[in-house]
């Protein structure tokens, strides 16, 4: 007989009072992107079993992803670590651990301790190197990070996660918080109001002193009443003091700011920044009235304007660098071959639309210094070179045109691979990228940004109009490369005017802009389930009988000098959910601890010939005094004999 649960009629199984049947359904939920649904199957799992034995802690680790999903770290983090509690030896616990701790503050070490044993427990699997690398990107270790994703790669070439935290990793991405280290025992909401008492300090001195310069100078060069104007402009300072004590007080966490500054460089050049400008102003405050009695020295007229141009621009100055930096910062066009083998993930996809501004920034900048060196030299054949700079831009969009085709073959057997047919990631498991929202995702593709569309055009123009006006000064048409080269000019003022446009747009709709803040991490959602969802290896009966009449088991570990076979004195007792807990000598403990994948042999005395192989993940439990062995993968076989030993599955 079949039942079917509460939630859309789906059947489960002959059992509805079986933990796993639960767990299945909560997998398939959080599948099809329905944390709820999820969450309550997963409760109902670990409510058929209390001790969560059965399932090995899977209910749990389920439960956790759907807390996670839906913004409840807290509860996200204790239903993990019920779930290494219950199965310390679980490679898939601890990397949904060290996932859930990832979102805590202050927890950041805790959550990389978690990943490094995830790692070290199943080198093999490539989601605790994403988790790695994900926690090395956050912190700004872009080479550490890097590594980490190419391993996942070289493990699963179609890990859509990997994919798009190494493209983050090749453009240098830094984290919304920069100012923040997450290895930093506080919470990050501290430190960001620290950092916008900063901010706030640092912006509204500046434009007080800005407004106080041009009221000075109106009231000394218009009126000539310069001695009111120095007193008005030295009034203004202690105005900046007020603001500095007001915006002092905020900032609570003093002995963070230095390393605050370290990482976030323009934080770091905003407030440095400032002070210059406040001597700028006191200087160009005190020089004023000579300013304006001696108009006719050109030197004196000089000095005071940079002093004036430092008050007043240093802002725009600010900005202008930091739009030119952060355009060529890191490898946009391998980041964009990284995002384009994603497929169709949503993730990639705004990736590679936001990678494409930071190419278009780029060739900007080069076209716009070709012009102003075409004008400055008065060589018009320097703008020669502009048709050769779109290359690099057409590239990259080639390149995510092309992401619009299917996965490569070795995609495919790839993640074919690292799939069974019974798993829950199989071809027709849980989540199917088949599925209609596989097709959703995949069918969409790059470059659906219209302004990109406008930008290429006017970067195209430009190139075209510079690099007429370089052929016309060649047969010495004068008057015509002049004109070309407005052309190039106007082209590149109606590429910012939309590169405003298009930000603009964005910043009302509160969509992502054309900028590096829109880049953001993968978030694990996309045509498989990560692989802390995945379900535990269970021991069938053979297997634990075999254990459990064993006149001898045997444990064997790598060691230095090769592999190594030791003696256990018995299986003390086989867990529900399969775990092995051996009665071992001191040696087992102490080579078990150097590396925990272990192996456990037994044969069965009531068979003869049967034996049974358990490779799993050996962790010592000094409170019960025994080895508790997380299976991993199961093989029984029989001995050979008269006919040809066989092995198989467990």
């Amino acid at each position: 007989m079949r039942t079917r649960s509460a939630e859309n009629g789906t059947p489960l199984s002959t059992d509805p009072g079986d933990p796993r049947e639960w767990c299945v359904l909560a997998a398939r939920r959080l599948a099809e992107d329905r944390p709820e649904d999820a969450l309550e199957a997963a409760r109902r799992a670990v409510d058929h079993d209390p001790g969560a034995e059965h399932a090995a802690g899977w209910g749990y680790r389920l439960a956790s992803l759907a807390f996670e999903r839906l913004g409840r770290s807290a509860e996200a983090v204790a239903a993990a670590e019920e779930a290494v509690r219950l199965a310390p030896g679980s490679w898939a616990a601890r990397l949904r651990l060290g996932a859930a701790l990832r979102h805590v503050p202050g927890r950041w070490r805790e959550s990389r301790a978690q990943a490094a044993r995830a790692v070290r427990y199943a080198p093999q699997e490539p989601d605790p190197h994403v988790l790695a690398g994900d926690l090395a990107l956050l912190r700004g270790e872009h080479r550490a990070a890097e590594g980490a994703y190419r391993e996942a790669l070289r493990l699963l070439d179609g890990h859509a996660g990997a994919r798009v935290g190494l493209g983050l990793a090749l453009l240098r991405w830094e984290s919304p918080r920069d100012h923040h280290d997450p290895a930093w025992p506080v919470d990050p909401r501290e430190t960001g109001r620290a950092r916008r008492a900063l901010e706030s300090w640092a912006r509204q001195t500046r434009l007080l002193l800005a407004a106080a310069l041009v009221a000075a100078a109106v009231t000394a060069f218009g009126t000539g009443l310069t001695t009111w104007a120095e007193i008005g402009g030295g009034a203004v300072l202690a105005a900046v003091v007020a603001i500095t004590l007001r915006q002092a007080r905020r900032v609570r966490l003093w002995p963070y700011v230095p390393g605050m500054l370290a990482r976030d460089v323009w934080l770091a050049a905003s407030v440095s920044v400032t002070p210059v400008a406040l001597a700028a102003y006191v200087a160009a405050v005190a020089t004023l009235p000579r300013a304006v009695s001696r108009s006719a020295a050109g030197d004196l007229d000089g000095t005071w304007a940079v002093l004036a141009g430092t008050v007043l621009l240093n802002g725009v100055a600010v900005f202008v660098l930091r739009v030119l930096a952060e355009a060529w910062r890191g490898r946009p066009v391998t980041a964009l071959a990284q995002f384009a083998a994603a497929g169709g993930d949503r993730t990639a996809r705004r990736a590679a639309d936001v990678t494409l501004w930071l190419v278009a920034g780029r060739a900007w900048s080069v076209l716009a210094a070709v012009a102003v060196a075409a004008r400055i030299t008065g060589e018009p054949r320097w703008a020669a070179v502009a048709p050769v700079v779109l290359l690099a831009p057409a590239w990259a969009y080639g390149g995510t045109r092309r992401s619009r085709s299917p996965r490569s073959p070795r995609s495919q057997r790839s993640q074919r691979s690292q799939r069974s047919p019974g798993s829950p990631h199989g071809p027709r498991g849980l989540h199917d990228s088949r599925g209609p929202r596989g097709r959703r995702l995949s069918g969409r593709a790059h470059g659906g940004d219209r302004w990109l569309v406008a930008a290429a055009v006017t970067l195209a123009a430009a190139s075209a109009a510079l690099g007429g006006s370089a052929l016309l000064a060649v047969y010495g048409r004068g008057r015509a490369d002049d004109l070309a080269w407005w052309c190039g000019a106007g082209a590149l003022a109606a590429f910012a005017a939309v590169f405003a446009a298009r930000s603009a747009q964005a910043w009302w709709q509160g969509s992502p802009g054309p900028w590096r803040a829109s880049l953001i991490m993968h978030d694990g959602r996309g045509d498989r389930l990560p692989g802390d969802a995945g379900p535990p290896v269970g021991l069938s009966g053979d297997v634990r009988r075999a254990f459990t009449h064993a006149r001898e088991v045997v444990l064997s570990c790598a060691a230095p000098g090769g592999p190594r076979a030791l003696a256990v004195g018995a299986v003390g007792a086989i867990g529900p959910g399969g775990e092995l807990r051996l009665i071992a000598a001191d040696d087992a403990w102490e080579v078990a601890e150097r590396d925990p994948r272990v192996a456990v042999f037994a044969a069965d005395p009531a068979e003869r010939g049967f034996w049974v192989e358990v490779r799993g993940i050996a962790v010592g439990d000094s409170e019960a005094g025994v080895l508790r062995v997380t299976p991993e993968h199961v093989t029984v076989g029989e001995f050979p004999g008269r006919h040809q030993g066989r092995a198989r599955a467990g």
